[in-house]
């Protein structure tokens, strides 16, 4: 460990941290820390890090903007990226095409695509985080999903080495989609629609005034916790099962949406999770339906 150390401290030396704090990276405001965090300014930085690291550690973990993550108070093992600003760009490529860096916010996006009279890509200013975790969960809202306008993607895998996949040759689902672990998307491309600015910029409007209406806002939180089951809606569930007043340490259920768990101040993220399963274990006694996670929880106990 003690070698590896040396030669990425002189070879990367602004670009990597040891037992690094990831507090400020999630929007829970909670979690440990990344043994090895590692934020690259460029793509080939980023593949000569991974060939110098793959005989050393086997546990490499992503994270983007963490605004669906929660990472546990022992931190993450082993080696955790980030992709730096650089990777967050957006471009027009003809056709009704953009191209989005993997960092870029998934809102800026959707305003490039106004500005450039492109619809179909109003719903991604209501989602929060970055294109590469969208395009990792298949984000979506308001009848479309991320699937819907995606061409293709760019990747690098842990050995270094880029490719380019096809959206039909990625298994897309209800907020998940059959990409290993294994790959960092770089970038990605998208398809919509020519129109008006106008129509575009009103559909972009009430998309957002939907969203503020019935979603907290300027709070600790990761959004949707539990998935939809199929023709019901968790939040309903979660209030049907009397678990809207529950609680644990410093986390709670938003008021104004049951299905947004809230660090309401100093919570741990033991505390978060910890409401998760009393939550979930009350809607499974309650209504004989099993909740799946929607966020992501990673790291040590």
């Amino acid at each position: 460990m003690s070698n590896i150390k040396q030669v990425l401290e002189k070879k990367f030396t602004n670009e990597v941290f040891f037992d690094k704090k990831l507090l400020n990276y999630s929007w829970f405001n909670t979690g440990g820390s990344a043994d090895i965090f590692f934020k690259p300014k460029n793509v080939e930085q980023l593949s000569s890090f991974l060939k110098d690291i793959k005989n050393n550690f086997k546990d490499i973990s992503v994270i983007g903007a963490c605004s669906n993550t929660l990472i546990r108070d022992g931190g993450i093992k082993g080696v955790t990226i980030k992709l730096s600003s650089n990777f967050s760009f957006t471009k027009l490529l003809g056709n009704n095409i953009i191209e989005a860096g993997a960092g870029t916010f998934d809102r800026k996006v959707s305003d490039f695509a106004t500005i450039n009279k492109i619809s179909g890509l109003e719903f991604l200013s209501c989602i929060p985080g970055t294109i590469g975790g969208a395009i990792k969960m298949n984000s979506g809202c308001y009848g479309t999903e991320i699937c819907n306008i995606l061409t293709s993607i760019k990747v690098m895998d842990f050995n270094g080495n880029i490719k380019e996949i096809k959206n039909n040759q990625i298994k897309f689902n209800y907020r998940n989609c059959d990409l290993p672990n294994d790959l960092i998307i770089l970038s990605a491309t998208f398809e919509g629609k020519p129109s008006s600015f106008q129509k575009i910029k009103d559909r972009q409007k009430e998309l957002i005034t939907k969203k503020k209406e019935s979603q907290p806002s300027q709070i600790k939180t990761c959004g949707s916790t539990f998935k939809n089951p199929k023709n019901l809606k968790a939040w309903q569930l979660i209030k049907d099962s009397n678990c809207k007043d529950m609680s644990l340490g410093k986390a709670k259920i938003s008021e104004k949406h049951c299905n947004f768990f809230v660090n309401s101040g100093n919570a741990s993220s033991q505390d978060i999770e910890g409401l998760i399963k009393k939550v979930k274990a009350r809607v499974k006694e309650k209504t004989g339906i099993s909740l799946e996670l929607e966020i992501k929880i990673m790291g040590r106990f």
